[in-house]
């Protein structure tokens, strides 16, 4: 069900939106840039931890870009029950990223297979727009690391069943989109 916030001039979110890309290829500004264009309030849910001082000065800079209208919300490990908690008919929601998020459930030791499906159950009772923004790491090279090729493979599963599940599915690169997928216009 669309958002019933949107104004009449403002485009109308499909339930759930996936946004994919590579690294700093614009599809975190572009997700922004959706829910912004939605009335009401703008919730991120940041998935991110700031390990180090380079990752807490891309939180800074993504928290600064993003102005006073947002409010974040934390969730590294327990995004979906944040997720659930959070949407709503009158409150679109960013989940940047899915990536992060699954890199800190390896980390951690969490099943991810059982994460991941657990999500995928979620996204579709949603009460409310979500766009959820995920990197895509399947266009580089194959890593000699075991590890990184668990997750590549990983993050390629959890993109897959997201678009499924998703109306609109929307690739940046170079800062530019390509929809993948459109929502479908029902007429009377």
């Amino acid at each position: 069900m669309p958002s019933k916030t949107a104004s009449p001039s403002s485009p109308v979110l499909p339930p759930l939106t996936l946004v994919l890309g590579g690294a700093r290829s614009g599809k975190s500004r572009y997700a922004e840039s959706l829910v912004e264009s939605q009335d009401g309030a703008c919730l991120y849910l940041a998935t991110a931890e700031a390990g180090d001082d380079e990752m807490a000065a891309r939180i800074g800079a993504h928290r600064e870009r993003r102005g006073r209208r947002w409010r974040t919300v934390e969730t590294p490990l327990d995004l979906i029950a944040d997720l659930t908690a959070a949407v709503g008919p009158d409150r679109c929601v960013l989940v940047d990223c899915l990536t992060l998020w699954l890199s800190n459930l390896m980390a951690a030791g969490r099943d991810v297979e059982a994460e991941c499906r657990a999500l995928n159950r979620a996204l579709p009772k949603l009460a409310g727009p979500a766009v959820l923004v995920a990197n895509e790491v399947g266009l580089g090279i194959v890593s000699e690391n075991a590890l990184a090729r668990r997750f590549r493979d990983f993050a390629g599963q959890l993109n897959q069943a997201v678009a499924e599940a998703a109306q609109s599915v929307v690739f940046i690169a170079a800062g530019l989109p390509m929809h993948l997928k459109s929502p479908t216009v029902v007429e009377n």
